[in-house]
């Protein structure tokens, strides 16, 4: 088995990987998401494939930090590693669907069924556009929210890393669940000043573990 520096480097490196590819995926797909006559309309669709490119390597590095970290979290609990570890492909397959469903948009684009009127693309189009939505809700938000507050606890409980950084993970896994819920119910947009907000400890605290497993690791005792 690789030594546990080895697999907090890998893990640190594929926490940076899911941020690089979520923002990158996000930007490139705005066409999509925001044009409602987008399955319609004329020009290449190099932009939202990219957008695809992006989000199949982030479930990649998703799946990657946690099979990396499972190795030395489930000697300090092997339930929460467990979980961890479920949880996150969970939330790979989660964007997977969300793919697939802007996928199919690019294919009606491409290849409308014959006999079908704009309206009736136009219907199916929106249709999976919203599909992607919802799965951007409940992969990055509500089951992020999970898998970060059970890779925080198990973290805090054998002191892998420094508390401050675990005690972050706690609070972000929590509060972006809770945002989840109210953007379930209407509360506000996820896409929104208050959505953006929620999300923000969680980013901080994978960029906090990234750094620290890059550069310093496990601590040497607990690991």
């Amino acid at each position: 088995m690789a030594s546990p520096r080895t697999l907090a480097t890998a893990a640190g490196t594929c926490f940076l990987a899911t941020h690089v590819t979520s923002i990158g995926g996000l930007v490139l797909y705005g066409p999509a998401l925001k044009a409602a006559d987008y399955v319609v309309g004329a020009g290449p669709d190099t932009r939202l494939l990219l957008g695809a490119l992006f989000e199949v390597l982030l479930t990649i590095g998703i799946i990657g930090t946690a099979f990396t970290l499972y190795p030395v979290a489930r000697r300090h609990g092997e339930g929460l590693a467990a979980g961890y570890l479920g949880l996150r492909t969970l939330e790979a397959a989660v964007i997977a669907v969300g793919i697939v469903s802007l996928l199919a948009v690019v294919t009606l684009r491409q290849h409308p069924p014959q006999g079908a009127d704009n309206a009736s693309l136009l219907t199916v189009g929106r249709a999976l556009v919203a599909v992607h939505d919802w799965t951007f809700l409940l992969g990055p938000n509500f089951v992020c929210g999970a898998n970060t507050a059970v890779l925080a606890l198990l973290l805090y409980r054998a002191r892998l890393v420094p508390r401050f950084i675990a005690v972050l993970g706690l609070a972000g896994g929590a509060l972006i669940f809770a945002s989840a819920i109210a953007v379930l119910f209407g509360v506000y947009q996820q896409v929104s000043g208050f959505g953006m907000l929620a999300a923000v400890p969680v980013f901080a605290w994978e960029l906090c573990l990234a750094v620290r497993l890059i550069t310093r690791g496990f601590d040497p005792a607990a690991a």
